[in-house]
């Protein structure tokens, strides 16, 4: 099991909110995460390889599913959204054609949202698919930002800055080449402001991987 905690920031326009994870942190999945990012916290859990449902069985690499539960109730259409994204981020990521004929499923647990639960929540999934040692072709990172009315860029807002938010942008970058591998905006906003807020976002991305290799550096450590 490992700890790690990180005020990350630039102290410019790309800094991003302190961030706490812990691995390993339910003992029967095959990997297991919560990560805190401000006060946003979601855990993660990967199960699998497993044997897989006949109607969900692909020859030619493993069925990944992910789930999303919200912190109280059922989940809403967009609980739904976040399952898609994460799913598709995942597969992506993930060296899927080693496993065929197998299922690898991702939960996630809403614990608190206090803004850029999406972000987290895939940031979250990676740290759990690092902790289960599944191979994967690169680790990504999730930065959300928001746009005011006056089309200033907010990177990692809380939830009182998400009020004063008219639009939100939230991208999933590779680690190799840091190229968006998923996006999910809300509102409208001028291009010039997408793409300014698409390049804050992405510097920000350079926190979090360093944050992650910095997990992995001190986990290594206890093994």
């Amino acid at each position: 099991m490992n700890s790690n905690g990180s005020h990350v920031e630039d102290g410019g326009d790309c800094s991003i909110r302190p961030i706490l994870c812990e691995l390993g942190v339910i003992t029967r999945p095959d990997g297991s995460a919560i990560l805190t990012q401000g006060h946003t916290v979601v855990m993660s859990a990967v199960y699998g390889p497993s044997e897989v449902r006949m109607q969900r069985l692909q020859v030619d690499r493993a069925f990944v599913e992910t789930i999303f539960r919200p912190k109280s109730g059922l989940p809403c259409p967009n609980d739904r959204m976040r399952e898609t994204i994460i799913k598709d981020t995942c597969e992506t990521a993930m060296l899927a054609a080693l496993y065929p004929r197998t299922t690898v499923s991702v939960i996630l647990q809403e614990m608190q949202d206090s803004g850029g639960l999406l972000a987290c929540s895939i940031n979250a999934s990676c740290l759990a698919l690092m902790d289960s040692g599944l191979a994967m072709k690169f680790l990504f990172a999730a930065v959300t930002c928001g746009i005011t009315n006056d089309n200033i860029i907010i990177v990692d807002p809380d939830g009182n800055k998400l009020k004063d938010c008219k639009a939100t942008l939230t991208f999933a970058f590779d680690s190799i080449d840091k190229n968006v591998i998923a996006s999910y905006t809300t509102g409208t906003f001028p291009i010039q402001v997408y793409n300014n807020g698409l390049e804050k976002c992405r510097q920000a991305s350079d926190f979090l991987f360093d944050f992650y290799r910095d997990i992995v550096r001190k986990y290594s450590t206890t093994l």
